[in-house]
């Protein structure tokens, strides 16, 4: 293809991206309530929240701007609109960078950016699902007499933080494994650095949560811990089925006797057509 037709490609599916983020986007703009519902359920969990609702008699949160509503209106259908046409971008964008891939690397593209989107979704759950505990956590650290009232803003940042940080670091399984299939993270090495890693989780998991209470803390580094080992695991059935799979190949055992600067041997054989 010449560089335009690269461009007006480009272009049409830039188009189809914006189009489908828009739709997206105004669908939970006209849904807002129920999706602050949503979004508004782990804080209604706590215990804080249940004291302030036996005053006012019902879970809320409090805006301190007149306008405070509609500005936290559009962030949530911008985020929802992002969140919900990933598929569609992630689509576009897939199928215009594979036609410059080979067979086999549309394979493992396609395997990687499945993978990434599952992996970032389960993140995004988890964290929903465990969020209430980390705000029990923060509400009452300070004790008896204080009762706090979250603004609607701070609120969604930290909800909104939270999720977009536990999805970004339940990606670390295929960082790992995408470094092992080309040959800079062996297996080997892999399981030598089982304690410098550990270290590295607890300073990644340290930095990329919002809060940094001792809960939010260990809910992202335990499972990034067991998500590495299932990564060991993994590479070690990859480092199997290889060396199964030269088993057979012509020569390859012939090519294990070699040295390192012995020259190897040479398949004088034609190929079939």
């Amino acid at each position: 293809m010449a560089l335009v037709e690269h461009l007006r490609e480009l272009r049409n599916r830039l188009g189809i991206s914006l189009l489908a983020f828009t739709v997206c986007a105004v669908v939970a703009f006209i849904l807002r309530e129920q999706v602050f519902e949503v979004l508004k359920r782990p804080y209604c969990t706590t215990d804080v929240a249940r004291q302030a609702s036996l005053v006012a008699g019902e879970c809320n949160l409090y805006a301190f701007d007149p306008f405070e509503q509609f500005a936290v209106s559009l962030r949530v259908s911008f985020i929802a609109g992002v969140l919900a046409s990933a598929p569609v971008w992630l689509y576009q964008f897939g199928a215009f960078i594979t036609p410059a891939l080979h067979r086999h690397e549309r394979r493992y593209a396609a395997g990687f950016f499945g993978a990434s989107l599952v992996l970032f979704t389960t993140g995004t759950v988890f964290a929903y699902l465990t969020i209430s505990r980390g705000l029990d956590f923060l509400l009452s650290v300070g004790g008896e007499g204080i009762l706090t009232l979250p603004s609607i803003r701070s609120y969604l940042s930290f909800v909104t933080l939270t999720l977009f940080a536990f999805g970004i670091a339940f990606l670390f399984p295929v960082v790992v494994l995408f470094l092992n299939m080309l040959g800079v993270f062996p297996t080997s090495m892999m399981r030598s650095w089982r304690r410098g890693m550990i270290v590295g989780i607890a300073v990644a998991s340290a930095v990329l949560t919002p809060t940094q209470d001792p809960f939010t803390f260990l809910a992202m580094a335990l499972p990034l811990y067991g998500q590495y080992e299932i990564c060991i695991v993994l590479g070690r059935l990859r480092d199997r089925a290889t060396r199964r799979r030269r088993a057979v190949e012509p020569g390859a055992q012939e090519l294990e006797r070699l040295g390192d600067d012995e020259t190897s041997l040479v398949d004088e054989r034609p190929s079939a057509l």
